[in-house]
């Protein structure tokens, strides 16, 4: 059995992808709504900072920085993914084991995360994060995607309106 170690940094900030069990559904902007209040009642109850997400039809892309001495960024997920697939009606395949348990079959069980190191590191995972929906043909453009923090970075002043991605962030694959 694979042994998975996760980083553990007090305040850290970290990049993640979180994915649907069934990649083909596209349950995440079905239900857009659902996700946001999700994630709204979990950051009330257990704080972090949403520095930036992309949310696409079968997965997301985030970076969250924890408050200070704070490392459990896994309790937070799964209470995301706890609340959303409560808010959605059933009706996907559930494999025996997850009928055993008594699961819902919506999420990987597992996400990947990454320890953002430094600025370079932070702005390079943004830049991948917001180019996503173009990298996926879900747009022709970044700011054609509704559900992106791209958004307020243009808001802010981080981005220009019509930003795309170099060459350096359209061939990485943080996935």
């Amino acid at each position: 059995m694979p042994r998975y170690i996760r980083a553990f940094v007090p305040g850290g900030t970290f990049f993640f992808t979180v994915a649907l069990l069934e990649r083909r559904r596209p349950l995440l902007t079905e239900h857009i709504g659902e996700l946001r209040a999700a994630f709204t009642v979990v950051r009330s109850q257990k704080p972090f900072t949403m520095n930036a997400i992309v949310v696409l039809p079968d997965h997301l892309h985030s970076i969250w920085t924890l408050p200070v001495d704070d490392v459990d960024f896994s309790s937070r997920w799964h209470a995301v993914k706890a609340r959303f697939a409560r808010a959605i009606p059933a009706g996907e395949y559930l494999s025996p084991r997850r009928q055993r348990k008594g699961e819902r079959g919506i999420w990987q069980r597992r996400f990947w995360e990454h320890v953002i190191r430094d600025e370079q590191d932070f702005e390079r995972h943004a830049d991948y994060i917001h180019f996503n929906p173009v990298k996926h043909g879900l747009a022709r453009t970044v700011g054609e995607w509704p559900y992106s923090s791209f958004h307020r970075y243009v808001r802010r002043g981080l981005y220009p309106a019509d930003w795309a991605a170099d060459e350096k962030i359209r061939g990485l694959d943080f996935e």
